[in-house]
């Protein structure tokens, strides 16, 4: 029976890929067949991780935010692997403060890198994956932005985090619409709580009781189960999903 989850010989390129979600996302991918090409800013841990993959994870280190970067290394991902199958916008910071505190820095540091780095990857891969589909390739390419509740209901302390992952929903549905016609695939993943190093504070005694209230699965996510989806988006089996948000996220966004 043919595995239509299966990531076999497919490319798939993370950003973000150094710890939390990336990493997992790119370990999940790896364990269904795929070649990852990892991006992240801290080479130090990415070279580290990459180390544990048996050669099955390339990595490449720098800003996702970099227009120059990022021309320069999709053009040297083509050149070695080829094709190209899937994109996951993964990497992100946060910069927390209230609304009236916010200096502009923070502000545009956090667009900058989860908005803009996944305008400029999109664009950059998206090329690539638009000459594939016109040239009668099969699945030609499925890209995942990693978005999140805060995207879809704001968040408080983080203006900037919730701007940017709001825009990445907008940025998913327009490709959608542009792209779906030579078969290239976008959608997003809406995250709630996932055990990461960037979620501490929110599980910390401040605020741990009243969010997981608010969840009816009652417990956070361990990364390894959330980033299934994601993989199951960039998946053949998901060959007729394109321009939807997939909360996983326990329950905590529920609409019709």
């Amino acid at each position: 029976m043919q595995d239509v989850m299966s990531l076999d010989r497919k490319t798939i390129v993370v950003t973000g890929a150094a710890q939390g979600i990336g990493q997992a996302i790119a370990n999940f991918a790896i364990s269904l067949g795929a070649r990852v090409v990892g991006v992240d800013l801290n080479g130090d841990k990415l070279h580290a991780f990459a180390a544990t993959t048996n050669g099955q994870l390339l990595p490449y280190v720098g800003s996702v935010a970099d227009p120059e970067f990022t021309e320069t290394t999709v053009s040297d991902i083509k050149a070695r692997v080829g094709v190209i199958d899937g994109l996951v916008n993964n990497a992100g910071i946060t910069r927390p403060a209230m609304i009236e505190k916010m200096t502009l820095q923070q502000w545009s540091e956090v667009i900058s890198v989860h908005l803009t780095g996944a305008f400029l990857w999109t664009q950059a891969i998206g090329r690539i994956m638009l000459a594939q589909g016109k040239a009668g390739r099969e699945n030609p390419g499925s890209i995942v932005n990693i978005s999140s509740d805060a995207g879809r209901a704001g968040s408080i302390g983080q203006i900037n985090y919730a701007a940017a992952k709001s825009g990445l929903l907008g940025m998913t549905m327009s490709t959608a619409k542009e792209w779906s016609k030579f078969g290239v695939r976008t959608n997003s993943v809406c995250f709630g709580v996932v055990e990461t190093p960037m979620t501490e504070t929110i599980r910390g005694d401040k605020f741990r009781d009243g969010i997981l209230a608010r969840i009816p699965m009652g417990r956070w996510a361990a990364p390894e189960e959330a980033v299934k989806p994601v993989c199951f988006l960039l998946s053949d089996a998901a060959s007729y999903i394109t321009g939807q948000h997939i909360a996983v996220d326990g329950g905590y966004h529920i609409s019709v």
